[in-house]
């Protein structure tokens, strides 16, 4: 055993040496190029610096603005008062499904309305050269770049080789989403004013129609108090029945001492003729009495229910459209008191450095990948010479030489 660990460490150690005695056979032949190298490295980094002034300069503009915050526990405790649909959205809210506000903006400034809008307004089709609107959407999607950022921050760069064109479009950006955020009404308070803006306007109409009604109905039964025309229709009845009777005592108090020809007689008969005409037309249901307030009798069942359900249906509107109506003026002072819908932190200025090409970093880059490419080139060739030279090689060099050529073996 003691034999074959010392065959092993020799071994190690000729493997080793070797290793160390090719590492300095590169480190002499490199030396010995190092002229070359540096040539090299020089003349492409003076090439390499003569491209990048030739580049056209490109200008970033970058503008930061603030999103509102996310007002899902608002949106959670207004569904809390509705019983299960709380635990429904707070499930929902925990698994992430209610979008963030920078979320929504970003999709806003990413839009094609957005982008139709600045290509217009800033003639982007001539700058970028293209044919098509597609084609102009998509260069301007290349030259900008919109980043959610946390803290609910939205990063709007966009590049240009002019420098106030470039700050004009990120700035651009901001304007264009304040007037597609004022058209959409994005917040919540806006949204509640727009949607009891139009209930308003329904129950409104509906409110006349119940007055409309309750007008007819009252012309074609001639209730304008049901309670108290009631009452009078039965205090006249009871009136005129105490009066009928009354007479009637008078009549045969008189008819005792008279004839039936008598004046005073015929008179008191007359009386409750007439008297009793008016119990009939009180207490008939076709009847009519030349007082627009009296209601007779026979009509007030059917009469007071009718003008139940139109005084139901008319006070039903009023009390709905005055609840709408105070909702509606909240949410109008809500809406007022919203803050910015957009709050701009950074407002795109005019850089004065240029973003690309970084100069100095691509020159050293060229003259770096240069002097590998040439390190490489020189250590194969000085490797390719050694494999030339040895004896064993050249059966193999030969045949080479016949499959490259083949036409000398035709020769």
């Amino acid at each position: 055993m003691i034999p074959d660990q010392e065959n092993e460490e020799r071994s190690d150690q000729e493997n080793q040496g070797s290793t160390e005695s090719a590492l300095l056979r590169n480190l002499v032949i490199l030396a010995a190029q190092r002229r070359l190298i540096a040539g090299g490295m020089l003349a492409a980094a003076l090439l390499t610096a003569i491209v990048v002034l030739v580049m056209p300069v490109t200008y970033t503009a970058t503008t930061v603005i603030l999103t509102p915050q996310n007002s899902s526990g608002s949106i959670l405790s207004l569904l809390g008062q509705f019983g299960g649909l709380g635990s429904i959205a707070s499930s929902l809210d925990t698994d992430g499904l209610i979008k963030m506000p920078s979320d929504t903006y970003t999709s806003v400034l990413g839009s094609r309305t957005v982008a139709d809008r600045l290509i217009q307004r800033f003639q982007l089709q001539h700058v970028y050269r293209k044919r098509t609107l597609v084609d102009t959407r998509k260069a301007l999607a290349r030259h900008t770049h919109i980043e959610t950022m946390r803290g609910s921050t939205i990063h709007i760069s966009v590049d240009d080789k002019d420098v106030q064109r470039a700050t004009a479009i990120a700035n651009g950006y901001v304007e264009e989403l304040y007037q597609v955020n004022q058209r959409l009404a994005l917040t919540s308070s806006a949204q509640r004013r727009l949607f009891l803006e139009q209930q308003l306007g329904e129950e409104r109409a509906a409110l006349a129609q119940a007055e409309i009604g309750f007008k007819e109905i009252q012309q074609k039964t001639g209730v304008i108090q049901l309670a108290g025309q009631a009452e009078i229709t039965l205090r006249s009845i009871a009136q005129l029945r105490a009066a009928i009777a009354a007479k009637e005592v008078q009549v045969e108090v008189v008819r005792d001492s008279v004839t039936d020809q008598n004046s005073d007689l015929v008179r008191l008969e007359s009386g409750i003729a007439a008297l009793r005409e008016q119990l009939r037309k009180a207490e008939s249901e076709s009847a009519q009495s030349g007082d627009d307030y009296f209601v007779p009798a026979g009509k007030i069942p059917a009469a007071g229910l009718e003008y139940l359900r139109r005084t139901r249906d008319l006070r039903y509107h009023e009390a709905l459209f005055e609840m709408l109506a105070k909702q509606y003026e909240a949410a109008r002072i809500d809406e007022a008191k919203a803050p910015p819908l957009v709050q701009v932190i950074d407002k795109a200025v005019a850089p004065d450095k240029r973003s690309w090409p970084p100069r100095t970093l691509l020159v050293m880059l060229a003259a770096l990948t240069s002097a590998i490419l040439l390190a490489g080139a020189v250590l194969l060739r000085d490797k390719w010479a050694r494999l030339v030279e040895e004896p064993e090689n050249v059966p193999h060099l030969n045949a080479l030489r016949k499959i490259l050529r083949p036409k000398d073996k035709l020769a």
